[in-house]
């Protein structure tokens, strides 16, 4: 059962509870800590974009489209779109020789208010490169062009494309195809359902895959943790947990928000992988308890834990600006080891 992850504040007395579900895996699968059900099944959502660009780097597409590690990083975005992603999406288009007519990722407004209102004041209409999702749709349409697949209907479950994305969650996630649940993203494209261990495992085996798998695997998951953690601004965007985290711990983590409150982190080098999930779907909910659990794992400094406090118990404010309340950690990890 989801246990009490944050409460929420104001004044001296709990408003709200944001409930949910925290499991932290090795590499190998084996249960380091958890709160409430380790195994809670939900939807990889956009969590599982770094490992959805596998396939395009170990067919050759970095070498073959002369991908930048600043264009691989938004390739596992969910980007704020703001101008620089909007710019890095078209850069990739271009390479592919494609335009943003191929994207089937659907038009949305951009996750940032700011670049929103950017676009509104100019008079410009959202375009399907504002979509988050629009880089890992890039990769998907690079790797129908390098296998010479038709990209008509890539986004469709039964495509040779999404087959592949079906067999790569498959293999880092350690799960057979036909345990995993299909449904389908919001850009589209299937999605898929497990237990939040095996996203943990996933994350774990990304943060130090060697020794697991070839050395063309390990190479590809070192490149895409590079790109991330060079370039974390890619991933997300001003103003995201994604980025901050990244930046902060100068690349100590990787990071990545999945929709519907999922988040995903691997301790780079360590082996370890951490998924939570926040019962009621609530993003506020996300930075304290992904903090607090860093924090007691020991994996952040005081000094990162210092520059991370105004995410870590974010203050609440009226209309006048006044703090009347904060949203506050509420769990202790419970250790397996």
């Amino acid at each position: 059962m989801s246990e009490i992850l944050v409460n929420v504040t104001r004044g001296e007395y709990i408003e709200s509870r944001h409930y949910g579900d925290i499991a932290i895996v090795d590499r190998e699968g084996k249960l380091l800590y958890s709160v409430g059900d380790f195994d809670r099944f939900t939807f990889f959502r956009s969590a599982a974009k770094p490992f959805q660009v596998i396939p395009f780097i170990e067919s050759g597409g970095i070498e073959k489209f002369n991908i930048t590690l600043e264009e691989l990083s938004v390739m596992t975005s969910s980007h704020n779109g703001e101008k620089e992603h909007v710019n890095m999406v078209n850069n990739i288009l271009y390479k592919l020789n494609l335009t943003i007519q191929d994207l089937d990722c659907g038009t949305c407004v951009p996750m940032s208010k700011k670049a929103s209102e950017d676009i509104l004041k100019s008079q410009n209409n959202y375009t399907a490169l504002h979509n988050a999702c629009s880089g890992k749709h890039c990769a998907m349409l690079g790797l129908s062009i390098l296998k010479n697949i038709n990209i008509k209907d890539y986004i469709s479950t039964n495509h040779p494309i999404q087959q592949e994305m079906l067999n790569i969650i498959s293999q880092m996630c350690s799960i057979k195809k036909d345990d995993i649940a299909i449904a389908i993203d919001g850009c589209g494209v299937p999605v898929f359902g497990m237990g939040i261990d095996k996203m943990a495992l996933a994350y774990a085996r990304l943060s130090k895959p060697d020794g697991l798998f070839s050395k063309e695997r390990c190479n590809s998951i070192k490149t895409i943790v590079s790109a991330m953690t060079k370039y974390p601004f890619y991933v997300a965007g001003t103003n995201r947990l994604d980025t901050i985290l990244m930046q902060v711990t100068n690349g100590k983590v990787i990071a990545k928000l999945g929709a519907e409150a999922i988040y995903c982190v691997g301790i780079v080098d360590k082996g370890i992988g951490i998924c939570i999930k926040i019962d009621d779907g609530s993003f506020r909910a996300i930075d304290p308890v992904i903090i607090e659990v860093l924090k007691q794992l020991n994996i952040l400094s005081n000094t990162e834990l210092s520059k991370l406090q105004f995410r870590h118990m974010p203050e609440l404010k009226n209309h006048r600006k006044e703090v009347i309340g904060v949203l506050k950690p509420a769990f202790r990890l419970n250790r397996h080891i």
